[in-house]
């Protein structure tokens, strides 16, 4: 496998912040980086890694409160979600209704869009848009690798919740259901929270998408 993924549990909210390096040319991109830039630096510098880029799966405080930071340190152009960026531009006021300290709104270089290719190294990815959790919540896929990144849209035995200000449940069901469980069922994701997991399980016995919550009438039949 080419890909090298390694990730820091940030800040208060225990967010999990990626570097995904290629292992033939070392090249690297960051996704996530919510907080606790020095932890960040030092996996970059642990795995010798050249970072390309910076990917935000989506735009909440605890995903992009280090963007700016991250951004000074590496100079790498940055792409985010276009649907997010109400949540990018409120980053100071989700700062204060946390009690944190503020956060700068971060430049984009440019959108993270369904289909567009993503590239390091040896390492090709596409991002899957699938929002719910928020507009523009994005995952990103590795094939050759089968590793998925899912942000805040699926985690381990749950999934992302959808009680904030753009957040829709029956549309984050939709997204799961229809970009990601397409997937193999072997391939290993990643999520912005918790431990990574495999896709087949969620498949079979995640409560609010998988096939438990199917049989309990919790959702219909596709």
């Amino acid at each position: 496998m080419s890909l090298i993924v390694r990730w820091a549990v940030t800040g208060p909210f225990l967010e999990n912040a990626y570097v995904l390096v290629c292992g033939s040319t070392r090249e690297a991109i960051l996704v996530d980086p919510g907080d606790d830039p020095d932890r960040i630096d030092r996996l970059v510098t642990e795995e010798e890694a050249h970072p390309v880029a910076i990917y935000a799966t989506h735009a909440h405080l605890d995903h992009v409160g280090a963007l700016a930071e991250v951004q000074d340190r590496f100079q790498v152009p940055t792409y985010l979600p276009a649907a997010d960026r109400d949540w990018l531009e409120s980053l100071p006021a989700q700062a204060r209704m946390f009690g944190l300290p503020a956060r700068p709104v971060p430049k984009v270089d440019g959108p993270l869009a369904e289909g567009q290719r993503i590239r390091f190294g040896d390492v090709e990815g596409v991002a899957l848009a699938t929002p719910g959790h928020t507009p523009g919540g994005t995952c990103l896929w590795f094939e050759q690798d089968r590793v998925l990144l899912t942000g805040d849209t699926l985690f381990a035995g749950s999934v992302g919740r959808t009680d904030l200000a753009g957040g829709d449940f029956d549309t984050l069901v939709r997204s799961i259901r229809d970009k990601l469980f397409v997937l193999p069922d072997e391939v290993t994701f990643y999520s912005g929270h918790g431990d990574p997991g495999r896709l087949g399980d969620e498949k079979r016995s995640n409560p609010f998408v998988g096939a438990a919550a199917i049989h309990s009438h919790f959702l219909p039949p596709r």
